[in-house]
């Protein structure tokens, strides 16, 4: 999957064949990719099967995961110089989208560690781009949330209109849906987050509640559902996530790790 999307970009780049190759020769190069302002590296595992397809040897002076600075060399590259100028633009946009995403992830997990509370991607990706961005996510530092539809039964408001006996509904489910499934309820108000927990949800998701609400439902949780988990989620930003995680709830889901995460500078320099 990784080899088939890294040769998709690649092909969208270079489309019929990169013109400047028909003109200069090739000649051995080497590349440097240099940090211009401080992020969190991720783009390793994609920019490795670019430079597995095309022939390159790269070396990285920084891991996945790991933070760097401005003017840090993270890797350097060697190869034809058609080659290089070939892949550059590609290599650089894996390797800045998945670093701002995981720049941005990193700085949500340092402000909730001290809480234990886990923080969660969702599936507000880009099409076609979701096990990518989901990747960069948990390279910061998060834990993906579900990656479908398929991989566990959530039930929001929209999927609630349609079921007019919940706890038969669940009753059934348990019966049709895998093993190792959880079923997730989404609750509007403490009341719905009550009656979820009686009628057998393994977790239930607290949408666009305060911290005062949340804290109301966690002591609930805790003298009446204690294995129930529970998971805030809603326009929770950098600014708001600690009061969230201050709480008790299990974990935080955020979109923003993806649509807000702005890039980060990044640049090769051919020497």
């Amino acid at each position: 999957m990784i080899v088939d999307f890294v040769k998709a970009s690649l092909r969208e780049d270079v489309g019929r064949g990169d013109l400047y190759a028909r003109i200069a020769l090739g000649t051995p190069a080497k590349a440097k990719i240099i940090a211009k302002s401080d992020g969190v590296l991720a783009g390793e595992l994609y920019c490795n099967a670019l430079c597995e397809i095309e022939a390159l040897h790269v070396s990285w002076h920084y891991k996945d995961s790991q933070a760097f600075k401005k003017g840090d060399i993270l890797a350097t590259l060697e190869a034809d110089s058609h080659t290089l100028l070939k892949i550059e633009r590609t290599f650089l946009n894996m390797l800045l989208h998945a670093s701002s995403i995981a720049t941005l992830t990193d700085k949500y997990v340092q402000l909730i560690k001290p809480f234990g509370t886990k923080l969660l991607d969702t599936r507000k990706t880009r099409p076609l781009l979701r096990n990518f961005e989901k990747y960069a996510t948990r390279t910061g530092g998060a834990t993906n949330h579900r990656m479908g539809l398929d991989d566990s039964l959530m039930l929001k408001d929209t999927h609630l209109k349609t079921i007019d006996n919940l706890k038969a509904f669940i009753k059934d489910a348990r019966k049709n849906i895998p093993f190792t499934c959880k079923i997730e309820i989404e609750a509007e108000t403490q009341a719905q987050a009550e009656n979820f927990m009686a009628v057998g949800a393994d977790i239930v998701m607290c949408d666009n509640m305060s911290p005062e609400q949340l804290e109301a439902i966690v002591h609930y949780r805790n003298e009446n559902y204690p294995s129930v988990l529970l998971e805030a989620s809603g326009n929770i930003n950098l600014e708001t996530i600690v009061s969230y995680a201050k709480t008790g709830v299990d974990a935080i889901s955020s979109g923003s790790l993806i649509h807000q995460a702005k890039w980060i500078d990044l640049s090769m320099k051919v020497q």
